[in-house]
């Protein structure tokens, strides 16, 4: 496909084109805005971080040597000219783009001393070596695929098991609960009435939905969201159907869909809030986890001002029902949101102030712990404080190991490693994180 002639944003499209792709989606793979898609199949944005340009090379099923190998727009060229400067511009982008073609050789063999080859990868994938691969057959072949309990369900089974499962995930051991989910989404299946039913498979599905945003693919979330709401409205819990609703916002905002997954959280935190079948403080907890969700979003998406009101909204939300409860975890999650809220905004500054702000010893569970130092640490990186991301990286993988296989952990490692060489152990922890460094 990459003929004489096409240049690098050029075969990009044809690339996205040929596999039925919207710029939203390759955005959304990338989490980077459609307009910056837009640039670069344009060849008006360079891409010259080899992290990225793996990323994208994976995304689009190419070899990151073919990626490399061709023409890109030359450094700084301005989007547009003055026609009467047209001329001078001239020779200046020829240098440049000659100086480009000189870099490409560099860029390719920094490629392989920092990634081992994309076959690898390719082929461990193909073999279903995969943490989710139980929870995969259980989807797309029903229960048949999933091994036999060793004793009959029991209702009482089955409520032990949903317990185990978010203990498990707050506890960031996402190994033993992908290898447990399947069977116990299975079991839930075949106790109870059919409501009971569809509202233990519910939860289960939502607890599903979070282990594949940590460590599976935007499919496997969208297919796993929808699942959770279906037996969540089969199943009529408000409460329930809410948090499935909240997965849903999660999954769309995964596949580039952020105004849409925004709308899909705002809707539903109003719709509990007018229901009176749910009691008073519980309604209000969940309606500021939705409405926190739809602030990460709407900050994703770059709209500032609507990003502030909702996390206010959030707040709000998370402090009535504290007062109401006595409790105060949906008042840190929120706070866990905010950070979030202000580096997607690209205001470090602010997140690392907030940050000062909490203590992560008060934190409930180890995920949230985690959570908090991976975003401490993408805000320290934002700042350009690289001696201080990696001392939050190593804070997150103290507090959960498996946090640290994440993709955004494994970027700012990456980073780091290319960078910051000197940063004594960063090439162990590189490898920890899943950075294949030869």
């Amino acid at each position: 496909m990459g003929g004489i002639g096409v240049t690098f944003g050029r075969f990009i499209a044809l690339r996205r084109t040929g596999l039925g792709w919207t710029q939203v989606r390759i955005a959304a793979e990338l989490d980077r805005s459609e307009d910056w898609v837009s640039q670069v199949e344009r060849d008006m944005q360079q891409v010259k971080d080899l992290t990225l340009l793996q990323r994208l090379a994976d995304v689009l099923g190419v070899q990151l040597a073919e990626l490399i190998a061709l023409p890109q727009p030359a450094a700084g060229r301005p989007r547009t000219r003055p026609r009467r400067a047209v001329s001078a511009t001239l020779t200046s982008t020829s240098a440049a783009e000659e100086d480009d073609v000189r870099r490409r050789p560099f860029l390719t063999l920094a490629a392989a001393a920092l990634f081992s080859p994309a076959v690898g990868r390719q082929a461990a994938h193909a073999e279903g070596k995969t943490p989710l691969s139980g929870l995969e057959d259980l989807l797309l072949y029903g229960a048949d695929r999933v091994p036999a309990p060793r004793s009959e369900p029991t209702q009482e089974s089955v409520a032990t098991s949903l317990v185990m499962s978010r203990q498990e995930f707050k506890a960031a051991r996402y190994d033993a609960l992908a290898k447990a989910l399947p069977g116990r989404i299975a079991a839930a299946e075949l106790v109870g009435t059919p409501e009971e039913r569809a509202r233990n498979v519910a939860q289960l599905y939502n607890v599903a939905v979070r282990l594949c945003i940590k460590v599976g693919t935007n499919n496997l979330v969208a297919i796993t969201a929808d699942r959770a709401l279906t037996a969540a409205r089969l199943g009529g819990d408000p409460l329930v159907t809410a948090e499935a609703q909240r997965m849903v916002s999660s999954s769309w905002r995964r596949q580039g869909s952020l105004a849409r997954a925004t709308d899909i959280a705002v809707v539903a935190a109003e719709e509990l809030l007018t229901d009176g079948t749910v009691p008073e403080a519980a309604r209000l907890a969940v309606r500021g986890d939705l409405y926190a969700t739809a602030a990460y979003t709407a900050a994703k998406s770059g709209d500032r001002s609507y990003a502030h009101a909702l996390i206010r909204e959030a707040a709000d939300s998370a402090a009535a029902a504290g007062r109401t409860s006595g409790q105060v975890d949906g008042i840190r999650g929120v706070a866990l949101h905010e950070l979030s809220v202000h580096y997607e905004l690209g205001d470090a500054g602010k997140a690392i102030e907030l940050a000062s702000t909490i203590d992560p010893a008060a934190l409930p569970t180890a995920e949230r712990q985690a959570r908090f130092f991976i975003d401490v640490a993408r805000a320290f990186d934002q700042w350009g404080r690289p001696a201080q991301c990696y001392r939050a990286l190593l804070a997150a993988e103290e507090a959960a190991p498996q946090e640290v296989r994440r993709g955004a952990v494994r970027d700012l490692a990456t980073g780091l490693v290319r960078h910051d060489r000197k940063l004594p152990g960063i090439r162990d922890f590189a490898e920890r994180a899943g950075v294949q460094i030869i």
